[in-house]
């Protein structure tokens, strides 16, 4: 990741501690604990893209959250194990995603779009208007 990038979009995650373990990476000191997905930051002169693998994630257990400039993204996996059954082994215990973001002040989170298709969520933040690149038109007379 580019330096510019890491000016748009920094991970956040509070004063919390990071451990890496079998499941993956996990924050901890938060209400419950939760799996840390993996994201990748792409810059353009219009804006950030977030992508973000959340594999096991529905869009109805997805949620974004914008508290001042800090991003959330929040997501629940259905393990989908019926209530009959128990699980015996599993490599995910953790049935929970979070991410916390700082975003710049360039951005424009109210015009922010996002899509989820096939576990990847893909959130696009353009910059302000005044911010993005734009061509001026020129007239002859």
């Amino acid at each position: 990741m580019d330096q510019q990038a890491n000016n748009e979009a920094r991970p956040n995650d509070g004063a919390s501690t990071v451990t890496k373990t079998g499941e993956g990476t996990m924050a901890k000191g938060e209400a419950s604990a939760a799996l840390r997905p993996p994201v990748d930051v792409i810059e353009d002169g219009n804006g950030i893209t977030l992508l973000a693998d959340m594999p096991g994630v529905t869009k109805d257990k997805l949620t974004l959250s914008l508290d001042a400039d800090n991003l959330t993204i929040e997501g629940e996996v259905d393990m989908g194990t019926p209530p009959e059954m128990e699980s015996r082994y599993a490599e995910i215990k953790v049935p929970r995603y979070r991410r916390t973001f700082t975003l710049s002040r360039e951005l424009d989170p109210e015009k922010a779009q996002a899509q989820l298709n096939n576990g990847v969520l893909r959130l696009h933040i353009p910059k302000a208007a005044h911010l993005q690149p734009r061509k001026i038109q020129i007239t002859a007379q």
